[in-house]
C-alpha cells in the first residue's frame, strides 16, 4: 500500500503496527468521526469510478463502509462518518482483508465433483444434479433424518432463511445448525434464559455514556478492534469510565483495567456468584425494581451465600480484595456497561456465568438507559441472522420449538402441515450433528462458508467423521479450505462485495451490503445456489406452488420481513430503500415506524410471557428443559429470570502428566481460520504463523527461553510451536486458534501440526451446547524435532 490517508495523514501500513489508529478523546456524548481510507498500490481517491455501500464482515462490530470500484475490481474501502456503529472508522481486517481477499488467486472459480477419489472440475448442472440424485436417494432410503445442514456467521439474512425454509419445511430435519455454535450459542441462551427472548438491551453508545465498563472474558482489542478504539477514545478523555477485565491473560484490556481478575480457566461461575453476594450482602440492589420486574431472587440468593470472596478466590486464583473492588466499582457507578465473550462462552458452565451478568444488571436496574446495558457479544459478523431466520438450531423469528402455536403460525406461512416442520424433540446441535456424521446415521451434509476441519474441536476426530464413506460432503466456499478437500461435491460461492444482501450485527444494527463487482468465473451467490437446489428438488407448498418462489434477494428479504412480523426482531419496518437512506437500523423496526429502538427494555417489559417467549427455559446444572407447564406455573408475566447453577468447575482438570491449563483465542490479525486474512498479505506478514504464550515462572521452570519451539499435547493431540513469554497466569498456556493447514506442505497435521483444536475436548455446555475450548488440560515441553 502506498499514499492511503486516514484524514489526509499518510498511513502507508501504519495500522498493522498502531491497529486502534489515532486517538480522538471525548466525554460523554457523541464519538467524534475520524474516516479511514484504504486503497490499492496506486490508486487515488479521483481514480475511484464509484463508491458502493457496505459494512465490514471480520468482526460482530458491522462497521459501516464503503466499497472503491474500479474497472470492475475491488480497489479499497472507506469507512462511513454517519455510521454510528464506528463513526467512519476500520480496523486492520476491514481495511485490509475485506476487499483483498476477494482477490485471492486461487478462489473457487467453477463447482468440483469427486470422480476416482479426486475432485475435478464439473459443470454447475452436473454438480447440482450429483446433490440432488444423493439428497432424493437418502430421502427416499432413509427419510428427513439423513440430511444435515451447518452453516455459518458470515451469510446475509436473505441466505440464512432461504437455508432454514428449505431444512426445516422442504426436507424437514432438526439436523440444522452453524458455527455460531461455537461463538454465539451461549450469548442468545443467556438472553433467552434471563430476559425470554434473544436480543442484545444495549448497544454501542452506551460506550459513550457509561462510568464503569466490565468486559467479562472478552479481549476486545483483538476481536472488536474498533470498538475498542472508542472506548481508548473515552479513556483518553476527561471523565474516563473504570474499567474492569476479566481474562487470564494480561491484554492490552487489562493492561487498562482498574481491576483485572486473571482468573484460572474454567471457573467464571465462582467469581460471579461472589460478586452477585457482594451485592446481595451490601444492600447494592435495587429492591423496587426487583419486586416490579424480576422473579427468582431467593433461590439466587441461596446459590450465592457460601461464595464468600476469600473462597471465591481461592477456587479463581485471585486477591479477594480484587473482587470486593469489582464489585463496589459496579455497585456505586450509576451507569455500568457489560460486555461478554468467549472467555466466558467457551469455557465451564458457560450459559450459568453469562446468566449472571444478566443478574448484576438486574440487580441494580441498571438496565434500558445510556450508559446502562448489556452486551452478551456475538463473534461473527451475522451470527444474529444465523439466530433470527433459524438457520441453526432455533425456529425463525425467535419463535419456540416447544410452543404448538408457534410451530403453526410458521406452517402457516410456509403453507406446510406443521408436522413437516421438526419439533418433536430439540434441534441438533453442531457438536451431535458431528457426532452422527461419524455414527453413521447423518448421510448427506451441507456445509457452506465454514470450515469444521479446523474450527471444532478434537480435531482428528472431524476429520475422520468428514471423511467417513458413508457420508456425502458437499461445501459451498470461496476457497478450497480444509473441510472442502474432503468433500464430494465443492460449490464456488459469491463473496463480500460480489452479491446483495443484508445482516445484522451485535447490537441489533442492520446493514444493506450492495452488490459491487460480478464473482469470479461462475461463482454463484449462496442465495442462488440455496435456491437451484430447491427448485431442483421440487419442493412445494401444500397448494402446489413452490415453497420459495423469490427471484432475488429482495423477494427473499421481503419473506423475512414478513417472518418476523411479531416478534421481538420485527424487520417489517426497515426495507431497502430505508437502508440505502441511512447507515444502519436498530430492529426492531415495526411497520410504519420511522425510529430505531437503540435499547431494549427500556419499560422493563420483558418477552417472557409463556406465548410470547422464545424458550421456556433450562436447568442450567443439567440442561433439562423446564417444560410449559413449569414455566407457566411461574408466572413470569413480562418480568426477568434470576438464574444461576451450583459450581462445578471445568471438565478436564490439570493432573500430574498434564499439568497446564490450555485456552484458545483470536490474533488481532486473523478470522477464524484465515480464509481471508490468511491471504492478505499485510495481515499474513503480521502474524504468519502459530504461537503459544507462557507464563515467565513456567518457561524458567521448565528451562523454556522465550521463542523456543516447543511441544504442547493433551489426550487428544498435539501442537508444535514457538513460545511467547507473556504476562498470562501462571499455569495456562494459550493459543490462537487460526492455523490449519491449507497454506502447509501435505501431511502437516501428523508431522508438524499448528491447529490448536488439535488438543481442545469433546464437551459442551448443557444449555447453549457450546464446546469449552478454553480448558483443556495439557503438558508443555521443549520439541527435539521427533513426533
Amino acid at each position: 500500500m502506498d499514499k492511503t490517508r486516514i484524514d489526509g495523514a499518510r498511513i502507508g501500513d501504519s495500522r498493522i503496527t498502531d491497529v486502534w489508529g489515532a486517538r480522538t478523546p471525548y466525554a460523554n456524548g457523541e464519538w467524534p468521526a475520524r474516516v479511514d481510507t484504504m486503497l490499492a498500490d496506486g490508486v487515488t481517491e479521483a481514480d475511484v469510478e464509484r463508491w458502493v455501500r457496505s459494512a465490514c464482515v471480520l468482526c460482530s462490530n458491522g462497521c459501516g463502509l464503503d466499497i472503491a470500484v474500479k474497472d470492475g475490481r475491488m480497489v479499497g474501502v472507506r469507512g462511513r462518518a454517519d455510521d454510528a456503529i464506528n463513526r467512519g472508522r476500520l480496523g486492520p481486517k476491514g481495511l485490509y482483508a475485506s476487499w483483498q481477499a476477494m482477490e485471492a488467486r486461487d478462489r473457487l472459480t467453477t463447482p468440483l465433483v469427486r470422480r476416482d477419489g479426486e475432485l475435478v472440475e464439473a459443470s454447475w448442472d452436473e454438480a447440482m444434479e450429483t446433490i440432488v440424485a444423493r439428497s432424493r436417494a437418502r430421502l427416499e432410503e432413509i427419510g428427513p433424518l439423513s440430511h444435515g445442514f451447518y452453516t455459518s456467521g458470515q451469510l446475509f439474512i436473505e441466505e440464512y432463511y432461504a437455508l432454514a425454509v428449505i431444512g426445516k419445511a422442504g426436507i424437514g430435519t432438526p439436523h440444522m445448525d452453524g458455527n455460531t455454535r461455537l461463538c454465539t450459542a451461549t450469548a442468545a441462551q443467556a438472553l433467552k434464559e434471563t430476559f425470554g427472548a434473544d436480543g442484545q438491551p444495549g448497544c454501542y453508545e452506551d460506550v459513550d455514556e457509561c462510568d464503569a465498563l466490565f468486559l467479562w472474558g472478552h479481549n476486545m482489542a483483538a476481536t472488536q478492534t474498533v470498538l475498542w478504539s472508542r472506548v481508548l477514545d473515552r479513556l483518553a478523555g476527561p471523565n474516563p469510565p473504570r474499567l474492569v477485565a476479566v481474562d487470564p491473560r494480561r491484554t492490552p484490556v487489562a493492561e487498562r483495567a482498574d481491576v483485572h481478575l486473571a482468573v484460572r480457566p474454567g471457573t467464571n461461575l465462582a467469581l460471579m456468584h461472589a460478586l452477585v453476594r457482594e451485592l446481595l450482602v451490601n444492600g447494592w440492589t435495587d429492591e423496587e425494581f426487583l419486586l416490579a420486574h424480576t422473579i427468582g431472587l431467593d433461590e439466587l440468593r441461596g446459590l450465592c451465600e457460601e461464595w464468600t470472596p476469600e473462597r471465591a478466590a481461592e477456587v479463581c486464583g485471585v486477591d479477594a480484595a480484587d473482587i470486593r473492588e469489582a464489585a463496589r466499582i459496579f455497585a456505586t457507578s450509576e451507569r455500568v456497561l457489560s460486555t461478554v465473550l468467549q472467555g466466558f462462552y467457551q469455557s465451564s458452565q458457560a450459559t450459568a456465568s453469562a446468566c449472571q451478568v444478566n443478574n448484576l444488571h438486574l440487580l441494580r436496574g441498571m438496565l434500558g438507559r445510556p450508559g446502562a446495558g448489556i452486551l452478551q457479544m456475538n463473534g461473527q459478523p451475522t451470527a444474529q441472522n444465523n439466530r433470527e431466520c433459524g438457520a441453526d438450531g432455533d425456529l425463525p423469528g425467535f419463535r419456540n420449538w416447544e410452543n404448538p402455536e408457534h410451530v403453526a403460525d410458521l406452517a402457516r406461512l410456509w403453507g406446510v402441515d406443521p408436522l413437516v416442520i421438526p419439533h418433536w424433540a430439540a434441534p441438533t446441535h453442531a457438536m451431535q450433528l458431528f457426532r452422527y456424521a461419524e455414527q453413521g446415521s447423518l448421510r448427506f451434509l451441507w456445509v457452506s462458508a465454514t470450515n469444521p476441519a479446523v474450527s471444532l474441536p478434537q480435531l482428528a476426530r472431524i476429520r475422520d467423521a468428514l471423511a467417513t464413506d458413508s457420508l456425502f460432503l458437499v461445501v459451498q466456499d470461496l476457497y478450497l479450505t480444509e473441510t472442502a478437500r474432503l468433500a464430494d461435491v465443492v460449490l464456488p460461492a459469491a463473496g463480500w462485495g460480489e452479491k446483495t444482501g443484508t445482516f445484522t450485527n451485535a447490537t441489533r444494527t442492520v446493514h444493506l451490503s450492495e452488490k459491487a463487482v460480478e464473482p469470479p468465473g461462475s461463482a454463484r451467490s449462496d442465495l442462488d445456489i440455496f435456491l437451484d437446489y430447491a427448485r431442483r428438488m421440487g419442493f412445494r407448498r401444500d397448494d402446489g406452488t413452490p415453497l420459495l418462489d423469490w427471484a432475488g434477494p429482495e423477494d427473499a428479504y421481503r419473506a423475512w420481513q414478513e417472518c418476523s412480523r411479531g416478534r421481538p426482531c420485527d424487520y417489517t419496518g426497515i426495507s431497502y430503500d430505508d437502508l440505502r437512506a441511512e447507515s444502519g437500523i436498530h430492529w426492531p423496526r415495526r411497520a410504519a415506524e420511522r425510529e430505531s429502538v437503540t435499547r431494549l427494555y427500556t419499560d422493563a417489559d420483558f418477552p417472557s410471557r409463556p406465548d410470547y417467549c422464545e424458550t421456556f427455559g433450562h436447568d442450567l446444572l443439567t440442561g433439562a428443559t423446564v417444560g410449559e407447564e413449569a414455566y407457566t406455573a411461574l408466572q413470569p408475566g413480562g418480568r426477568a429470570i434470576l438464574k444461576s447453577a451450583p459450581y462445578t468447575g471445568p471438565h478436564e482438570a490439570p493432573d500430574d502428566e498434564y499439568p497446564f491449563r490450555l485456552t484458545t483465542g483470536r490474533s488481532v490479525y486473523h478470522f477464524h481460520t484465515r480464509t481471508k486474512t490468511g491471504r492478505t498479505p499485510e495481515l499474513s506478514e503480521a502474524a504468519p504463523s502459530v504461537w503459544l504464550e507462557l507464563a515467565r515462572e513456567d518457561a524458567e521452570r521448565q528451562g523454556i527461553a522465550d521463542g523456543e519451539l516447543v511441544e504442547v499435547r493433551s489426550r487428544r493431540g498435539r501442537i508444535v510451536a514457538p513460545v511467547r513469554i507473556t504476562g498470562i497466569r501462571a499455569g495456562t498456556v494459550f493459543a490462537p486458534f487460526h492455523y490449519g493447514y491449507w497454506d502447509a506442505p501435505p501431511g502437516a497435521e501428523e508431522r508438524h501440526p499448528t491447529a490448536a483444536n488439535e488438543l481442545t475436548l469433546t464437551e459442551w455446555d448443557p444449555v447453549s451446547k457450546q464446546p469449552l475450548f478454553k480448558t483443556a488440560a495439557v503438558s508443555v515441553r521443549p520439541w527435539g524435532g521427533a513426533s
